[in-house]
């Protein structure tokens, strides 16, 4: 028997070994016990994820010996013939070259054929989003009325290249990409049923790289037995695939918090060098300062690979730093990471988003003078109010300068009070000035029984009324003299001016 890679293989055969969709598997699980299966189904995911599988697993469940059911026999001969596609009840039609209304009327055409095993004939499309406009439009009506026997099974990895008319007749299914974890617990299965050493660190760097695919993992893993023999380092991926290793992505982060820009261009140097894709190295320190920024929210957020030592000083390093300043920094990092991806020398551009990263750090931002007044707004809320200093050693607390006094003008006083910052304090300083105020004297009552003038001897004459004589012009240094006005001055510490 010929060789078969991992990744046909290891393919998933019934619903249990599909890995990181759970969410369809229990949908299709529901519908097929439940008998509420849609005559048209639509797998929307990245390559790598599962979509083909999926769709063979679904058709196996519906077309398999006493079906449909969800937990079948995968060894049976007509699960066997499905996997292998081989098949006359289902179809698999390559939508990139099928893409015509010609395939489409001829597919039109051997719909109303009954199966020939099975229970349903089933027709599934890869990549349906190659179909021209015309090829879709031909299909609708059957796609949307077809007889009892038939089911349609589409994937595509663009779903918005897919008409709204074909969307609003199937069932759609997102596939997502598969957490980084189960891609290296996949691969160290793998590697122990070949007899192959897989270190941890090299499992990671691989499911890392995939980057959600399942497909390309195990396509790496076969690249690198053949490359490695039966063990593999994470050292030996680094070499084959030019990947970057989680302590240089460390290394780099710690720099970048410790402001030390000489030893974060050193590391960004040494890996140019060594011919590591440094798109790549940029994505990864992004992920690295997020997964930083998460772990300040959540201490149970992952580690991202990185050993249990070098990620406490990570995240101590991270503490150190508010959450907007790490958001800054992903920000800066995404538009290097733009500027990199159409630019030939991509070095500079990582070099100079480093130094301008690491100076970012240090720069006075609006929001740190805005904490910086509202402490002291509320340092200034909270103290106490100063005691009054006593009279006789204080500075003129109503000092008045007044200059010589012009006849036809009005002096004119300034009385500066010092503000108190809590109306408590006013109340309480109040009380105290009309506590201290002296009494008021009694006006004098008037006399009920008003004595005479004397009459004079000597015949009233009409005489000129003498002029009224000037009233004293009150002293206005009196005023300030007053003991209520003085307690006042005290109390609010005023000065005259």
């Amino acid at each position: 028997m010929s060789y078969q890679v991992f990744a046909r293989k290891y393919r998933p055969r019934t619903f249990d070994d599909v890995l990181g969709q759970d969410h369809v598997v229990r949908t299709l699980r529901n519908a097929i016990a439940q008998n509420r299966l849609a005559h048209a189904y639509l797998f929307v995911g990245p390559r790598g994820t599962g979509k083909t599988s999926t769709a063979r697993i679904l058709a196996k469940a519906l077309n398999c010996p006493g079906g449909p059911k969800a937990d079948f026999d995968p060894d049976d001969d007509l699960c066997i013939e499905i996997a292998e596609g081989r098949s006359l009840d289902v179809l698999e039609i390559d939508g990139a070259s099928n893409n015509g209304v010609d395939e489409v009327r001829q597919l039109r055409e051997t719909v109303r054929f009954a199966p020939a095993r099975g229970k349903f004939r089933i027709y599934y499309i890869d990549e349906v989003h190659m179909l021209s406009t015309a090829a879709f439009n031909a299909l609708l009506k059957t796609l949307e009325e077809p007889p009892e026997h038939v089911k349609f099974i589409f994937a595509t990895t663009e779903a918005h290249k897919v008409l709204p008319t074909i969307l609003s007749r199937c069932q759609r299914f997102d596939l997502r990409p598969i957490p980084t974890e189960t891609i290296a617990a996949h691969l160290m299965h793998i590697a122990s049923n070949e007899g192959v050493k897989l270190d941890e660190s090299a499992a990671w760097a691989i499911a890392k790289g995939a980057d959600g695919g399942m497909r390309d993992a195990q396509s790496m893993l076969d690249q690198l037995v053949a490359f490695c023999g039966e063990s593999i380092s994470e050292a030996n991926v680094l070499d084959v695939f030019g990947f970057t290793s989680r302590e240089t992505v460390a290394s780099l982060a710690a720099a970048i918090l410790e402001r030390d820009t000489a030893r974060a261009l050193s590391i960004l140097q040494r890996e140019s060098e060594a011919g590591r894709e440094l798109s790549q190295l940029l994505g990864e320190l992004i992920g690295g300062l997020r997964a930083l920024l998460v772990a300040g929210i959540s201490p149970t957020a992952s580690a991202e690979g990185i050993a249990a030592p070098v990620w406490e000083n990570l995240v101590r390093l991270a503490g150190s730093f508010p959450a907007d300043r790490l958001l800054a920094l992903i920000d800066h990092f995404a538009e290097t990471e733009g500027r990199m991806r159409w630019s030939t020398n991509k070095r500079l551009h990582f070099e100079l988003g480093l130094i301008k990263a690491i100076q970012s750090l240090g720069e006075v931002r609006i929001n740190d003078l805005i904490k910086v007044l509202g402490g002291v707004a509320d340092q200034l809320g909270t103290s106490p109010a100063p005691a009054s200093p006593p009279a006789a050693e204080s500075s003129p607390v109503a000092e008045i300068e007044s200059p010589p006094e012009a006849p036809a003008e009005k002096k004119t006083t300034a009385v500066a009070f010092k503000p108190s910052t809590k109306a408590s304090d006013l109340d309480a300083q109040f009380d105290a000035l009309m506590a201290d105020a002296p009494d008021a004297p009694p006006e004098p009552e008037p006399d009920p029984f008003p004595s005479a003038p004397p009459a004079s001897s000597a015949p009233s004459t009409p005489a000129t009324p003498p002029s009224p004589a000037p009233a004293a012009k009150p002293a206005e240094d009196d005023f300030y003299q007053d003991p209520l006005i003085r307690k006042a001055l005290e109390i609010f510490e005023a000065t005259i001016r």
